[in-house]
């Protein structure tokens, strides 16, 4: 069973529909214990930076973040979910972030339409085990006004470019995390999803 931490931010339910799709038992849930006995974790989520921190702190989920990927299991960061991953974010001042990847989260400047939404393609950067079978280049759904800049270069698995080149995906051991949303990314972010599920069960 693959856990979807719910921490009240975000549609887990439409997360939850794609890995059911690829035939993935997964199950919504807030309970540690539930967590920590799950072979994979997923950490989506959509809005406001500080709200979502506070609401793993409040509910011990950070700790069970940190268990689980020092564990070894795999584990997987969505959108916001990514962004929570990092040191700090600049939203509404330096906000903490569960400090898992060095770096910091920052808001897109200059003349650009905030927040991205819609298509935009994604480059590699690395041989990642989550995009097995999908096309350098292919498009992928995005919705966010803040971008990951990790410390270590070394963990970037794709890049996007608006306005700037920016990190739309990471990969170090066991922690994958996209700024896309694989489940609103058709076919391919479907087989993005497979990926994941078929490295839980491995």
């Amino acid at each position: 069973m693959i856990a979807i931490i719910d921490y009240g931010v975000g549609n887990l339910r439409s997360v939850q529909k794609a890995f059911e799709i690829n035939g993935y038992e997964t199950l919504i849930t807030n309970d540690i214990e539930i967590i920590n006995k799950s072979s994979g974790v997923i950490l989506p989520g959509v809005g406001a930076f500080g709200q979502a921190m506070n609401e793993l702190v409040k509910t011990g989920l950070d700790r069970a973040v940190h268990e689980n990927i020092k564990s070894g299991k795999p584990f997987l960061g969505i959108c916001l979910g990514m962004q929570l991953l990092f040191s700090l974010s600049e939203e509404f001042g330096m906000t903490k972030g569960l400090d898992i990847i060095s770096g910091k989260v920052k808001k897109f400047t200059g003349k650009l339409k905030i927040p991205h939404m819609g298509w935009n393609k994604i480059e590699f950067n690395q041989d990642c085990p989550i995009l097995k079978d999908v096309p350098p280049g292919s498009y992928m759904y995005f919705v966010h006004s803040y971008y990951v800049v990790p410390d270590n270069p070394s963990y970037i698995g794709a890049t996007t470019e608006y306005g700037v080149k920016f990190t739309s995906l990471i990969w170090h051991d066991n922690v994958f995390a996209c700024q896309f949303h694989p489940e609103k990314s058709q076919d391919i972010g479907l087989n993005i999803i497979k990926n994941f599920g078929s490295i839980c069960l491995s």
